[in-house]
């Protein structure tokens, strides 16, 4: 009985164990959208990740900064050990009394001072009153580093959203060409069998049935290689979404030529009004120019108030000594002037300036860049919408040229020759039309990436 209880929960085991390898089948299987695909790849993206530590690094960098504005407190401790106590010596001298003492002469007399052991604490705290301009002007750059992190983040962001859109149209622009392979090799393997039922009954040489059959052989390796192309755009895809690299792929098929309605002047603003770099690089100017502020100050004095408070003692405990109080307190304005540091300053200053302009210069650079972007990939979207236009247009004139070849080889009147060369004429043709189809997706994805567009689902 006990060795059948055995039994009976082995086998329990077991099917759930192949239940939850169904169900982890299932969600690996599930078929992806491309929302579902980006929010993945977002929420996976390590370097997603890296600008968001960039981000935290510059807020802490913008507090950093604000504790300029804030009084500092300082503590010390320190004990002194002196070889001797200190003493301190009054000299002789003579003085004359009245009759009839007279001159009378004092000796030189040696007091104690203090002790060999000294122990002393403080307090001390500093508020700054003016700096120049300089504590303002490095708060405000962390602060807009803080604002240029951000951006950085959005730029990333739209990078990841870019990447995946391409591997993802890329997929399905693959698995079409593979199917244009698939429907290949069924004519190649379809005209083979004519040719051989042909060959049997001795109506055609064996030239064509060979011809026929290396011609299946290279439509079996045009196969091969859509097959490893497939293959290798899920990895890309698996890569990205940061998943196994083996991992099983499947994706909607959204692959269609959706109208794009923008013009190119339209594109080009929005695309210097959108794109995060631009903004980017606007802060960056900006915090030249506060650094710029920050370098000038040092020609200014820097004014504090200082309050210290102090106390003394020959023990550990700080509690005084016959020779001197336990305590003290003060409290001073004190100001700090570098007045000469042969230029220091001047030619601080001055490359700081060199910075700011720098900036400025990338930034005109950088709008300049991102407008040539936004037209390659406007020329480029629009190239492919007439490439689809012209492949179906040569798919409909292939396959009835391929119909009319078949019909006459099939009646002897046509020639091998002419089956096999209507037939790469169509399946080139169906290539063309994929091709131009995933360019153009891909291109669109480009063109939104180069408009500053973090996620469109295709609606204008």
């Amino acid at each position: 009985m006990r060795t059948k209880n055995r039994f009976l929960c082995g086998a329990v085991a077991t099917v759930i164990a192949a239940m939850g390898t169904v169900v982890s089948a299932a969600e690996t299987f599930k078929t992806l959208s491309l929302s579902e695909s980006i929010d993945l790849a977002l929420k996976r993206s390590v370097l997603i990740h890296a600008a968001r530590e960039g981000i935290k690094g510059a807020e802490a960098q913008r507090r950093e900064a604000f504790t300029g504005f804030l009084p500092r407190f300082s503590t010390s401790y320190s004990y002194t050990r002196l070889n001797d106590d200190p003493t301190v010596t009054s000299p002789g001298y003579s003085m004359i009394l009245p009759a009839p003492i007279g001159a009378v002469k004092i000796p030189s007399s040696t007091y104690q001072a203090g002790t060999k052991d000294n122990y002393n604490w403080d307090v001390e705290v500093a508020q700054p009153l003016f700096a120049g301009g300089g504590i303002a002007a490095n708060y405000e750059a962390s602060r807009i580093g803080e604002d240029i992190a951000r951006f950085d983040e959005i730029a990333t962001v739209q990078d990841v959203v870019q990447e995946v859109k391409i591997a993802y149209f890329n997929i399905l622009k693959a698995d079409r060409i593979l199917t244009v392979a698939g429907q290949s090799i069924a004519r190649l393997t379809a005209h083979r069998d004519m040719a051989q039922a042909f060959y049997d009954v001795g109506a055609i040489p064996k030239n064509d049935l060979l011809f026929a059959e290396v011609e299946l052989a290279n439509g079996r390796q045009l196969l091969l290689r859509a097959e490893n192309g497939v293959e290798m755009a899920k990895s890309k895809f698996n890569t990205l979404l940061r998943r196994e690299i083996n991992a099983p792929v499947e994706v909607e098929d959204i692959l269609n030529e959706r109208p794009f309605e923008k013009t190119l002047n339209v594109c080009i603003a929005d695309a210097l009004k959108n794109r995060p770099e631009i903004r980017s690089y606007l802060l960056r100017v900006e915090q030249a120019k506060s650094m710029v502020k920050f370098a000038k100050s040092e020609y200014y004095p820097n004014v504090s108030l200082i309050g210290n408070y102090a106390k003394y003692g020959d023990t550990p405990g700080v509690a005084g000594s016959p020779y001197q109080d336990q305590e003290n307190w003060y409290v001073m304005a004190a100001a700090k002037w570098n007045f000469w540091e042969w230029g220091k300053t001047r030619n601080r200053v001055e490359a700081g300036i060199s910075r700011e302009n720098r900036a400025a210069d990338v930034l005109a650079n950088l709008r300049d860049q991102i407008a040539l972007e936004v037209k390659n990939a406007f020329l480029l979207l629009h190239e492919a919408a007439k490439q689809i236009r012209v492949a179906k247009k040569a798919i409909e004139q292939a396959e009835e040229n391929f119909r009319i070849n078949t019909e006459r080889y099939r009646e002897q009147v046509g020639t091998a020759t002419d089956v096999i060369d209507a037939q790469s004429l169509l399946t080139k043709a169906g290539s063309d039309h994929d091709n131009s189809l995933g360019d153009y997706n891909i291109s669109r994805a480009r063109l939104e990436r180069a408009m500053g567009i973090v996620w469109s689902d295709g609606a204008e």
